[in-house]
């Protein structure tokens, strides 16, 4: 089993001089960098189900995982690349949409131009969207793939970075932990933890691992929602996340509305939105409280024909203390080294 990994960690911070002023015109990018990092740290929370905070204003910050792998925020600048560089990194992995850099104003071409001036450090992107468990578990087979094959490339130290380094990039981090460097998940999930303060979400990383051993299959599930007297009716959650909205269509013969959906294998939780109120459907499945107190309805989807071996194997892998056989990593080991991304 692989182990190790330093406690160095770095938070890169603007200072000024002793009796420095600063302009109204700087303070005022300072309060309006703040108040995005406020937005954005209340939406991460909100989304993840975690406590998390963000300070972009403070400038990149990162942890070493293990003396060759770094968990961090995004660059911010050229000035970046340079720092990285003197750290040992030899690959930079954005895991960043366009629309995150944009919030942040941040220039990913001059950063991309900078990093090509020099030969021993590569920028690469490989994009997951942010705050979206559904697409993490179906992009981390693209995106641990061609991770893999830049550390073989390239060698020395590799930083993974999202926007705040709290959710995407740990569980890049994680899966790539867990499928290549051997250890467990749950001794890996321990190893980031007690390096950065953080929140991969496991269940995405757990079903991916199932989906290479098992295959990605898919469903069609129907919900419904009777009332014949509310003027609309949506469902967020499922495979859209919570910041997104499905309609559902009104059956005027059957005086309920109706949302007909295909989706993988895999558990979902979602929730009615009525006449803009957010409500359960109390003759769907309802998850138990969680610590607020909230439930939401749920939808266990699973594909038809399965043996009883892939739904152990599904079963094992998506359980409380997943590992993977010899053989079985392997198989993940040469999935990966095999795929080709036609998305991205």
């Amino acid at each position: 089993m692989v182990r190790g990994g330093s406690r160095r960690s770095n938070t890169v911070k603007t200072m000024q001089p002793p009796g420095a002023t600063t302009s109204g015109a700087e303070n005022s990018a300072l309060e309006f960098g703040t108040e995005k990092s406020e937005v954005y740290s209340t939406n991460m929370t909100q989304a993840m189900g975690a406590v998390l905070t963000y300070r972009h204003e403070l400038g990149m910050n990162y942890n070493f995982i293990r003396p060759d792998l770094i968990v961090g925020s995004c660059l911010q600048s050229p000035l970046d690349v340079d720092k990285l560089r003197k750290i040992g990194v030899k690959t930079v992995f954005c895991l960043q949409q366009d629309s995150d850099l944009e919030y942040f104003g941040v220039d990913i071409r001059a950063i991309q131009d900078y990093s090509q001036k020099f030969k021993d450090i590569e920028h690469c992107r490989a994009e997951i969207r942010d705050f979206d468990a559904f697409d993490l578990r179906l992009r981390l087979p693209a995106v641990v793939s061609k991770l893999h094959k830049l550390v073989n490339c390239n060698g020395g130290v590799t930083y993974i970075h999202c926007t705040a380094g709290l959710g995407r990039a740990p569980a890049v981090a994680l899966a790539y932990m867990f499928w290549i460097l051997g250890y467990s998940l749950n001794e890996g999930h321990q190893l980031l933890q007690s390096k950065r303060a953080c929140f991969p979400k496991l269940e995405a990383i757990k079903l991916a691992t199932a989906d290479i051993l098992t295959g990605l299959s898919k469903n069609t599930i129907t919900l419904k929602w009777e009332d014949d007297s509310c003027s609309s009716v949506e469902i967020s959650g499922l495979d859209i996340g919570w910041g997104q909205r499905i309609p559902l269509t009104y059956d005027k013969e059957k005086g309920a509305w109706f949302l007909e959906k295909e989706l993988p294998e895999g558990r979902y939780e979602y929730k009615y939105i009525v006449d803009g109120k957010w409500l359960c459907n109390e003759h769907e499945n309802i998850t138990k409280p969680n610590a607020d107190g909230h439930v939401n309805n749920y939808v266990q989807v699973s594909r038809d024909g399965t043996s009883d071996e892939e739904k152990e194997l599904r079963e094992r892998l998506t359980g409380p203390n997943p590992d993977l056989t010899d053989e079985e990593r392997l198989m993940v080991r040469e999935y990966l080294e095999q795929y080709v991304d036609a998305e991205h």
